[in-house]
């Protein structure tokens, strides 16, 4: 900052640098759509407390008094619901660096709550009554217990009184001792990778760019996460079901860079083959195999009389000699393997006690149905 701007120069004073002049969420919502996506997540504010909508309680500090002079999230919202059938959420964090109401309370050990009850909570009711969200994700609760945010009564009234009462889902950051305990799912903390199953539904909320929540300029090639990266950790975190919040970082102009489009319209051209693995999927009773790396399974139970269950495995690495050992599953006299976009059946056998030997046929790269991660479909598994 010394370096590079005039004395006196303060956080506030880039607000009035923040124009997003080129900000057009029609074209966010078709990069979404295009992505794969579900539901997304707009940073409504963070914790520098800038509101990126015209709120009550953020006196010329929203994106409608300073900067764009847009309501940046009412427009967002108009938009995803308008032209797609993606589920819109909204971030909120609770505290915010700045704020000198904050500070006071925190320096009172947040036996006081005059920043809570002027500021945080009257923005999330506003939120959820103008914008109507499907998700709340809630964020920053820093040292202060749910008590101090009150975060009980505002989840009563959400759940029982607000006007998405039927609908809404929450996460877990309600308050210090509510993180991975208590939520509609749980977030743990940012880039929440387990690896193993849980027992309660998750989300794993990571970056594209690897050192950044927001947009960089001096970012490089090799800090943007390789595509191949990006469905390995994709497929994770569905395996041990969990769900993936993907992180993209706009500039200050309203522009998703190409570099994060690329990943995310890579993504969703991956997803168009092998999403019957993903949406709607469970875990299996293996996550992943037990003799061959980099191999993830989910599951579907399909309803065809009798309850028939497909397995699928998603296979990060293209197998060696296009022979597939897979030691996990058990195959009955009716199991068939496939490749998901490619046509017909491979032939396999039975290893001894458990487990199977796909033979791959040599298939030509124009036929070959992505780039990046295989799914083979095991049908009539016993396990």
């Amino acid at each position: 900052m010394e370096k590079n701007y005039p004395p006196g120069f303060t956080y506030a004073d880039f607000a009035s640098q923040f124009h997003a002049e080129f900000y057009n969420p029609k074209k966010w919502v078709d990069i979404f759509k295009a992505s794969g996506a579900r539901y997304i997540v707009q940073v409504t504010k963070h914790h520098e407390g800038f509101t990126s909508w015209p709120s009550n309680h953020s006196f010329n500090w929203n994106a409608m008094a300073v900067g764009p002079k847009r309501d940046l999230v009412g427009e967002l919202a108009a938009a995803v619901r308008s032209n797609s059938d993606l589920h819109y959420g909204v971030y909120h964090s609770l505290f915010e660096w700045f704020n000198p109401l904050y500070n006071m309370d925190k320096a009172a050990n947040y036996t006081t709550h005059v920043y809570q009850q002027t500021k945080s909570s009257p923005e999330l009711y506003e939120l959820v009554k103008r914008y109507k969200p499907d998700i709340v994700w809630s964020d920053g609760p820093m040292g202060a217990d749910s008590n101090y945010w009150k975060s009980k009564e505002f989840l009563s009234w959400l759940y029982n009184d607000s006007p998405v009462k039927d609908r809404v889902v929450v996460n877990d950051r309600w308050g210090s001792e509510t993180g991975c305990k208590h939520g509609g799912y749980y977030t743990c903390s940012d880039r929440y990778n387990p690896g193993t199953l849980q027992k309660k539904k998750w989300e794993n909320c990571m970056t594209l760019d690897l050192y950044s929540w927001g947009y960089r300029r001096r970012a490089k090639i090799n800090d943007i996460i390789k595509i191949e990266d990006l469905i390995a950790t994709l497929v994770e975190t569905v395996s041990c079901g969990g769900n993936i919040l993907i992180n993209v970082g706009p500039t200050s102009s309203g522009i998703i860079v190409p570099i994060f489009e690329e990943r995310l319209r890579q993504m969703g051209q991956w997803l168009t083959v092998n999403g019957e693995a993903i949406y709607s999927s469970k875990p299996w009773s293996y996550q992943n195999d037990t003799l061959t790396p980099k191999v993830w399974y989910t599951s579907q139970n399909i309803s065809q009389g009798l309850s028939k269950k497909i397995v699928y495995a998603l296979v990060l690495q293209w197998p060696k000699d296009n022979v597939l050992v897979l030691k996990s599953p058990i195959a009955s006299k009716n199991t068939t393997v496939s490749l998901v976009g490619y046509p017909g059946t491979f032939p396999f056998s039975r290893l001894s006690n458990q487990g199977i030997s796909i033979e791959i046929p040599v298939i030509s790269f124009n036929q070959m149905p992505c780039s990046w991660a295989w799914t083979f479909k095991l049908t009539n598994i016993v396990n």
